[in-house]
C-alpha cells in the first residue's frame, strides 16, 4: 500500500474514488458551480493506491479558523471527504491515512483537527470526540405564535422587529456578499464556528446558503439599515418552509427572524434545520408543545494533537488548578498536565502529582469547547475522576458562558 499526496491533476480520480466508496454518483451540475468538491485543497489531500496502483482509499483536508472559548481563533484542519473503497477495508487502510493525516497536521503547526462524522462508531478510535451538537426544530404554522413581545405595530409585525429594525427578502444569488459578511461576523463570536473561506462562497460549495442553489433569504438589518442577521430558507411540498441557516447577531435578531418565517403564508410547518439543542425558540411559543425537537446529533468532532497548546489557547471563565493524565492509544502517547486557570487564562506544564481526573484524548477533545461537562463523561464511565471533588471542579473550570455550535458543512 502506497499513500501519497494528491495534485490537482488527481481531482477526478479523487472525486471518483471518494464516491465509490460512499456507493454514490457525482451529483448532476449545478448551474453557476455548487459542487462540494470543487473547494478541495488538492495540496492537502491523500490518496492511497493498492500494489497495482488503482486507488482505494481517499482523505481530505480544509484549512479553517475555529472560534474557541474566550473568542480566540486558532487555525484548524477540516478533515473530510475520507473513504475506502469496500473491497479493500478492514484491511489498515483507513489507520493508515488517519495516521499520516495526523502527522502531517501537527507538521503545519497546528494543535486541533476537526471532522464531521458520517458515523458515530468510526472516529473515536483515532482520538476524535463529538464536541457539539445540533437540532432539526419542526413548528406547525397553525401553532406557530411566539409568547414575546410583538412589534411596535400590527402593520408592520412581519417587517420590524421589537428594536425597530426591518426584515426584507432576497434571493440567494443577489446577496452572496452580504451572507459572507454576516456569517463572518457572526462566526468570530460563536465558540464551535468555523470561517467559511471567501472561495466557498465564490465556488458556491458545500450545502445552501453557500451553495448557489436558488434560496430566498431573509435579511434582517438593524435600525440604522446594516444587516446583521439572516434566515436562508426553501418552500418544497407539502407545502414546509424549510430554514437552512439562522445566522443572528444576538437573540433578538434571531426573534425577528424567526417570527418572520413562522409567519409566512400557505405553508403548513416551519422546519429549522440547525438549531442548538437548548436553544430558547421552543420557549418562545406560546405554545410550548408545538415545537417538536427532532433528529438531534453531534456534528463538529474535535481531536487535540497538543495537549499544552490547546488548553493554554482557549479562555476560561473561572480559576482553579486540575491535574489530567490523558492517553492518546492511536498515537501511542501519554501526558500528565497541571492545567493552572487564572483571570481567564491558562498555563498547563507537565507534572508527577497524582492525577484529578484520568481521560482519553477523544473524551479530552469532546469536553474542550464546553459543550459537554466532564461529570456527564464521568458518570458515562469514560473518565474516572479520583477524589470526590475532581468532578466538581473540572466542572467549574469547563464551563462556558455559551454552548458552542457549529453549522458550516465540509
Amino acid at each position: 500500500m502506497e499513500i501519497r499526496p494528491t495534485t490537482d491533476e488527481d481531482l477526478d480520480v479523487f472525486v471518483d474514488t471518494v464516491h465509490t466508496a460512499f456507493g454514490l454518483f457525482p451529483e448532476t451540475p449545478v448551474a453557476g458551480g455548487g459542487h462540494w468538491w470543487s473547494a478541495l485543497e488538492m495540496d492537502r489531500g491523500l490518496l492511497a493506491l493498492a500494489a497495482d496502483g488503482r486507488p482505494m482509499g481517499t482523505a481530505a483536508a480544509y484549512s479553517f479558523e475555529l472560534t474557541l472559548p474566550g473568542r480566540t481563533l486558532v487555525p484548524v484542519t477540516g478533515v473530510s471527504s475520507v473513504g475506502v473503497v469496500p473491497s479493500h477495508r478492514r484491511r489498515g487502510v483507513l489507520s493508515a491515512m488517519m495516521r499520516r493525516q495526523l502527522a502531517e497536521v501537527r507538521a503545519r503547526g497546528e494543535f486541533l483537527s476537526v471532522l464531521l462524522a458520517s458515523e458515530a462508531s468510526i472516529y473515536g478510535r483515532f482520538g476524535y470526540g463529538p464536541a457539539t451538537f445540533t437540532a432539526r426544530l419542526t413548528v406547525p404554522r397553525h401553532r406557530a405564535a411566539l409568547a414575546v413581545p410583538r412589534a411596535r405595530t400590527a402593520a408592520d409585525a412581519q417587517a420590524t422587529g421589537p428594536d425597530g429594525g426591518t426584515v426584507e427578502v432576497l434571493r440567494r444569488a443577489e446577496c452572496g456578499e452580504l451572507l459572507e459578511e454576516v456569517y463572518d461576523r457572526y462566526r468570530r463570536a460563536q465558540p464551535g464556528a468555523l470561517s467559511r473561506p471567501h472561495r466557498w462562497w465564490a465556488l458556491g460549495a458545500g450545502q445552501s446558503p453557500v451553495s448557489s442553489a436558488p434560496r430566498y433569504v431573509a435579511v434582517h438589518r438593524d435600525a440604522d439599515g446594516a444587516a446583521d442577521g439572516y434566515a436562508s430558507y426553501s418552500i418544497g411540498e407539502p407545502t414546509t418552509l424549510t430554514v437552512d441557516e439562522t445566522i443572528a447577531d444576538d437573540d433578538a435578531v434571531f426573534t425577528a427572524l424567526a417570527r418572520f418565517v413562522l409567519g409566512h403564508d400557505l405553508v403548513s410547518q416551519v422546519v429549522f434545520r440547525h438549531v442548538p439543542p437548548e436553544h430558547p425558540l421552543r420557549w418562545q411559543l406560546a405554545d410550548l408543545r408545538a415545537g417538536e425537537v427532532g433528529e438531534q446529533s453531534d456534528w463538529l468532532w474535535v481531536r487535540l494533537l497538543d495537549v499544552p497548546r490547546a488548553l493554554t489557547a482557549r479562555g476560561w471563565s473561572e480559576d482553579g488548578e486540575l491535574v489530567l493524565d490523558v492517553d492518546d492509544p492511536f498515537l501511542g502517547e501519554h501526558g500528565r498536565h497541571l492545567l493552572t486557570v487564572r483571570d481567564g487564562k491558562a498555563d498547563c506544564v507537565p507534572t508527577d502529582r497524582q492525577p484529578d481526573l484520568s481521560l482519553d484524548v477523544r473524551d479530552l477533545s469532546s469536553l474542550y469547547l464546553g459543550g459537554i461537562a466532564p461529570s456527564t463523561l464521568v458518570r458515562a464511565g469514560h473518565i474516572q475522576a479520583h477524589h470526590p471533588g475532581a468532578t466538581a471542579l473540572a466542572d467549574a473550570l469547563f464551563r462556558t458562558d455559551s454552548a458552542p455550535h457549529c453549522l458550516h458543512w465540509f
